[in-house]
């Protein structure tokens, strides 16, 4: 079949483009929006805050307008967003772009955002601010062995899976069951709604991981020429932000976030915001290694867009 007859399908394909953090996953994304009739929507945790543009290489004011992307500044960095509301906002996006007869293409790093949106994620509920409250006050009191101890007796299943010095998913689970009646483990084993139909899965790297690391460490040395700083201290000045929300978590931001903080100097920041984001990427490579059906591509290979052409049209 043709790639001109390729959306004359009864449900256009979803073509999904994987990789780690600076592996050219935008630039080949958007000539592929030069080549077929897709729409590009953002599957990354970080680009979904508003005011966090240079840290997160997020595409320029330029670049979006000659190449929309759905789904990115979405939240203030004060909200949160899961990967339950990604994937409520990606299946809609995705149904919308189908029913005009075009191709979803969906980009970006957040693996977890993938899996969910691919397999299907359990109906976990929101975050509820006064009861992460009261299971923190808890802690402080009895400390979080105790807790631990709390969910073993609930939810040994999870308790066994999460460390005791885990405070982060200590409360997770705590909290499930708090909200549900419901264990953290009962409820992980129901799959809600996921992406359907064709899919051509995708990821892009490149061949050594030493060439990863140099075009890390390139493309923070340009974050900080292009104003990083200035954007965190903005942040700061807000007042209302702090580093451990998990808009400020990001990789760079924390590592700056601690340099205005005084924490260290310029250089051993730069030194942090890069081992950060390498430990990222080898986080990300981990993932994609044991991905199923899915199929690779080198980073700056001349042939990528021919290849994917050819893989989308032998599955049409």
């Amino acid at each position: 079949m043709s790639l001109q007859n390729i959306t004359e399908q009864e449900q256009p394909p979803v073509i999904c483009l994987m990789g780690p953090t600076a592996s050219g996953k935008t630039a080949l994304a958007m000539a592929l929006q030069d080549s077929l009739p897709c729409d590009i929507v953002s599957v990354d945790s970080a680009l979904i805050y508003r005011d966090m543009d240079i840290g997160t290489a997020k595409p320029t004011k330029d670049e979006l307008a000659q190449y929309p992307h759905k789904l990115i500044d979405l939240r203030d960095p004060l909200e949160s967003y899961s990967a339950a509301d990604f994937c409520r906002d990606a299946l809609a996006e995705i149904a919308e772009i189908r029913s005009k007869n075009r191709i979803p293409l969906l980009v970006g790093g957040t693996m977890m955002y993938f899996k969910s949106l691919i397999e299907g994620i359990s109906p976990l509920p929101t975050a509820d601010v006064e009861i992460r409250k009261a299971i923190e006050s808890e802690a402080l009191e009895l400390g979080w062995q105790a807790m631990h101890e709390k969910l073993a007796a609930i939810d040994p299943v999870s308790a066994e899976r999460i460390h005791p010095n885990d405070p982060q998913r200590i409360t997770r689970a705590l909290e499930v069951f708090r909200l549900t009646s419901n264990t953290l483990t009962q409820l992980t084993q129901i799959k809600g709604d996921k992406l359907g139909g064709n899919v051509l899965q995708l990821a892009i790297a490149p061949k050594e991981r030493s060439t990863l690391h140099d075009r890390i460490a390139l493309r923070y040395q340009q974050m900080i020429e292009q104003g990083f700083e200035q954007e965190v201290i903005k942040l700061k000045n807000r007042g209302d932000l702090n580093q451990n929300l998990p808009s400020i978590r990001c990789v760079g931001y924390r590592q700056m976030w601690q340099y205005l903080d005084g924490d260290f100097d310029h250089d051993e920041m730069i030194f942090r915001g890069v081992c950060a984001t390498r430990q990222l990427a080898k986080r990300q490579l981990t993932w994609l290694r044991s991905w199923p059906d899915l199929h690779w591509l080198t980073t700056d290979d001349s042939t990528n867009l021919k290849q994917v052409l050819s893989l989308l049209a032998s599955k049409t």
